[in-house]
């Protein structure tokens, strides 16, 4: 994978671009969005990852400039905005995915090494869909469901359903939905987790469906389609 990073802070920049080296991958750095558009138009990218709040032309501005200038290279969002309508406005803007800061650097790669892989139609065509066997997930319209039947969700099992899905096979530990959903404001020791886990996996789990939530005991939990 060939990845453009374009971040104005110059630590966060090089934490990428080593991280994403030290995993095999090639990488380019970009201070600004002027510079990235400059490099998007010189130079064929597998991804583009951007941080959201940019000096004169923000992160989602570049991105409605990119795919009007024909490019549909997948592109992330990187923001320490975390909301819901923020979200949804990165992805009609045309980006692909939305990372909230800050953020474990293995969910990074993970979703970087999914977006690569899509062709420029898929990331076109359904970006703000999030699938795994009957279970849909919507970021635009904020809807869920298993099969033909609707999921009633609230906002942190939403936060804590796109965590999942969008890393399918991957064991996430409580200290990473701590981060991911709550931002720490928990106790780690808290059963909060273990609530909202059971509320979600009744949900998720319904209606005769096969079970895709799965616990490891004593580590945390995994989303996967088990045989």
């Amino acid at each position: 994978m060939k990845a453009l990073i374009i971040e104005d802070t110059t630590d966060q920049a090089e934490f990428i671009r080593q991280s994403l080296n030290a995993a095999g991958h090639q990488t380019n750095i970009a201070s600004d969005t002027q510079a990235g558009l400059l490099c998007a138009q010189q130079t064929e990218y597998d991804l583009i990852i951007t941080d959201h709040m940019m000096p004169r032309m923000d992160g989602m501005q570049f991105i409605q400039v990119l795919r009007a200038a024909g490019n549909s290279t997948p592109v992330m969002i990187v923001s320490a905005l975390d909301n819901m309508d923020e979200r949804v406005r990165g992805l009609r803007s045309g980006g692909d995915d939305y990372l909230v800061k800050p953020f474990a650097f293995s969910e990074l790669l993970a979703r970087a090494e999914i977006l690569a892989r899509r062709t420029p139609l898929q990331a076109n065509d359904s970006d703000h869909l999030r699938q795994l066997d009957t279970l849909t997930l919507d970021l635009l319209s904020g809807k869920a469901s298993r099969g033909d039947e609707a999921i009633e969700l609230n906002g942190r099992e939403f936060q804590m359903l796109e965590y999942f899905i969008s890393n399918p096979g991957c064991m996430i530990t409580r200290a990473m939905l701590l981060e991911r959903v709550w931002s720490h404001h928990f106790d780690p020791q808290t059963n909060v987790i273990d609530v909202h886990i059971s509320r979600l996996r009744k949900k998720v789990d319904l209606g005769g469906h096969p079970p895709l939530l799965h616990t490891v005991r004593g580590a945390g939990y995994i989303m996967e389609l088990r045989s």
